[in-house]
């Protein structure tokens, strides 16, 4: 065989897969899925969706486009999650008919998982935000806010005792770094991370249980109540996926029946040492940051303008909105 020859064969095409009649065949399976899951639905007791749901669901969408920015990857990711959120209802499908009332109301909440789980899989750099002294202070001072309106400081048992202490003792070295250009160390920013994970995860807690315990818009009264209700299930899905991320976070270090465990851990303990920033924050917006956190804190503590859980994540959301307006402002001033 010559060299000519070879060349020729080279650059022959390969002939690629055709995954259409795939994409297909599960289409047809899915429709037909869905029209028989909404006809079992429309004539059962059970509900399938609800308005509280779809304000979850519109918070979890607005925070996916305005993460990713691509809207083609997250269309794929729900299309993935709506299909595997469908194997919920084989047992049902192929069982008693009693099964179908059980799942028929797990559905929504599978599909939401799925698609949050989904999302902070395949956009883990996007999500996994970067950390910084601002953040770990903005926590800080959203943990004595929480603890303050949970009525922590009634010293009932020595859980809460060694919580306070421990919590404490994180908040003080947040505001020293915040407030000091002390040279953030690799086993300083471990620290930092790992605290802060730990108090997201503890506010994750918080805010399914209590936006749960609420109960549905369509239960209320009055308007105000229902908006009321909308905009804790509206920030729930807008945390969602920082909550799940978090959760892989703190299961990461989680012993597992693996040998090179230790190795795991290595790597484990590098995300969280690359994860917070090793910028120092000016003290400036450390100043700024406690006063727009403790105005509003203290507003809605007086006030109860919303929950604690709905207002923690409102300054989550909106602060670092607020730092970006200057840049913001001044590149609309360049454009004209």
């Amino acid at each position: 065989m010559t060299f000519a020859s070879k060349k020729i064969k080279s650059n022959r095409k390969l002939k690629v897969f055709d995954f259409r009649p795939i994409v297909l065949i599960l289409g047809t399976i899915g429709v037909a899925l869905t029209i028989y899951i909404g006809y079992k639905s429309s004539i059962s007791d059970r509900k399938l969706f609800s308005i509280s749901l779809l304000a979850l669901f519109a918070g979890l969408l607005f925070e996916c486009f305005r993460i990713s920015g691509n809207y083609k990857k997250v269309i794929l990711i729900f299309i993935g999650a709506y299909f595997l959120s469908l194997i919920n209802f084989m047992p049902s499908i192929i069982g008693p008919n009693d099964y179908f009332e059980k799942y028929i109301e797990r559905w929504p909440y599978i599909f939401v998982l799925i698609f949050a789980l989904g999302f902070a899989i395949f956009n883990t750099d996007k999500v996994t935000a970067k950390l910084t002294e601002g953040i770990s202070l903005l926590l800080s001072i959203s943990l004595l806010y929480w603890t303050l309106d949970y009525d922590f400081n009634t010293y009932n048992t020595w859980f809460e005792i060694v919580f306070l202490i421990i919590g404490f003792s994180f908040i003080l070295f947040s505001l020293l770094n915040a407030f000091t250009y002390l040279k953030l160390t690799a086993n300083m920013r471990l620290a930092l991370s790992i605290w802060s994970t730990i108090i997201m995860f503890a506010f994750a807690a918080d805010n399914i249980f209590r936006v749960f315990s609420s109960g549905d818009i369509e239960s209320s009264k009055y308007l105000s109540q229902s908006i009321y209700i909308g905009i804790q299930y509206f920030f729930l899905g807008v945390s969602a996926i920082y909550i799940v991320q978090n959760y892989l976070l703190m299961a990461s270090f989680l012993p597992r029946k693996n040998e090179n465990y230790q190795n795991d851990l290595k790597i484990i303990k590098k995300q969280h040492i690359d994860r917070f920033s090793d910028q120092q924050v000016l003290i400036s917006q450390s100043l700024f940051c406690i006063l727009y956190a403790v105005t509003l804190f203290g507003l809605n503590y007086t006030y109860q303008v919303l929950p604690r859980h709905t207002m923690i994540w409102f300054v989550f959301m909106t602060f670092p909105l607020i730092l970006q307006l200057p840049e913001i402002i001044s590149e609309k001033k360049y454009l004209y």
